[in-house]
């Protein structure tokens, strides 16, 4: 789970170090224009949870499928020999 976390915070550093230089390049007039829509924006600009019971809605809404699924016989495994 640290490597994960590791990961996500990498690649947010690397998300933020770009936009440092898209806005950097930018002309005066269209950081005024940007800062002018961040400040808007800046109530919704938070990462929200998801809900736990989306998948289980979203699977609910499927209707049930069509053809059935065929028979698999399920054989005991061969018994090998190693030594």
């Amino acid at each position: 789970m640290n490597e994960f976390k590791e990961k996500i915070f990498m690649t947010i550093a690397e998300h933020k170090l770009n936009l440092i230089r898209q806005i950097d390049e930018l002309p005066e007039q269209s950081l005024v224009e940007l800062e002018k829509i961040i400040m808007q924006l800046k109530a919704n600009l938070s990462i929200q949870p998801i809900k736990k019971n989306s998948l289980k809605m979203l699977l609910d809404s499927w209707g049930d499928l069509e053809q059935d699924f065929p028979d698999i016989t399920d054989c005991p495994p061969v018994a090998e020999d190693f030594f």
